[in-house]
């Protein structure tokens, strides 16, 4: 049991960076993705962490894959590309998932097109699935700073980011909050996306973002709880996905997202919501 489950993590300072840069990621994203998931903005999601490539692709370019650059590049595609998907469905007939989606499109194509001109496909697969097990002191760096922002900024605007996700109209007749925190929010969705795009690229960041907080979802509808089930269900999903990884010798980022999809998988159908007590109660209230 030891050689299985510890050994990895005290043998091999590779999966030690591993393992840390993936839990201050899942302390971060998994909360972020509980309210992405309440405000049913789980493809917006999905959009945002497509539309930091072009940037991160242009760090690239100037850069090669050099963390800060990639960083600040990604950072600000994701602005321009939420600001842009905004404003297209304020001032046009356009619906605002339509609008992120064209955009989503737009800036994947760009991104893949970008990395192509100068890197080699070993480089494309690294920006689009990240590296988890070569994560080095920079990007934990980056990925605790990230994290810590996070956690700092929920806990000031709680109550306020709550009530925006729950009733958006309410928040914005009784307090002046309503809009600030809506970018602030969307402002945390991209931070926890570009420190996802270190570890697990562009295509899987979004993975550990929203799938430990829908399996959340079956099992309690508070969000306090909801929120540390999430950042528990992300734990437990990074430490089997690099354990499977090392034994199986699979792919990281990959193994990591399985891991969450599986226990989203059980979630439905055995979680206090899902379809197995959903029908058991649906039952006893009918033979009652």
């Amino acid at each position: 049991m030891y050689d299985f489950l510890i050994a990895p993590f005290v043998e091999f300072g590779f999966m030690q960076r591993a393992l840390a840069g993936s839990l201050m990621l899942s302390l971060g994203a998994c909360p972020v993705g509980v309210f992405l998931m309440l405000r049913r903005m789980s493809l917006t999601g999905d959009a945002m962490a497509h539309a930091i490539l072009p940037g991160a692709a242009v760090g690239f370019l100037f850069f090669g894959l050099q963390i800060v650059p990639m960083t600040i590049g990604g950072l600000v595609a994701g602005v321009i590309v939420a600001v842009g998907a905004g404003a297209v469905s304020r001032f046009t007939v356009q619906k605002e998932d339509a609008s992120m989606a064209a955009f989503y499109l737009i800036s994947l194509a760009l991104g893949v097109l970008m990395v192509s001109l100068r890197g080699s496909s070993v480089d494309l697969m690294h920006v689009l699935f990240g590296t988890v097990l070569a994560l080095n002191d920079e990007a934990l760096i980056l990925i605790a700073a990230i994290a810590a922002i996070t956690l700092t900024t929920l806990l000031v605007f709680w109550r306020a980011i709550v009530a925006e996700c729950l009733d958006p109209l309410f928040l914005r007749s009784v307090s002046r909050l309503g809009t600030p925190v809506h970018f602030i929010f969307l402002g945390l969705v991209v931070l926890n996306l570009v420190g996802g795009f270190q570890a697990l690229g562009t295509l899987l960041s979004v993975g550990l973002m929203m799938l430990p907080a829908a399996a959340a979802r079956f099992w309690t509808t508070r969000v306090e709880p909801m929120c540390a089930l999430a950042v528990a269900i992300g734990f437990g999903s990074c430490i089997a996905g690099l354990l499977l990884s090392y034994h199986a010798a699979l792919p990281s980022g990959p193994a990591i997202i399985l891991s969450a999809g599986l226990v989203y998988l059980v979630s439905t159908i055995f979680g206090t919501r899902g379809v197995f007590n959903t029908r058991i109660r649906r039952h006893r209230h009918r033979t009652a």
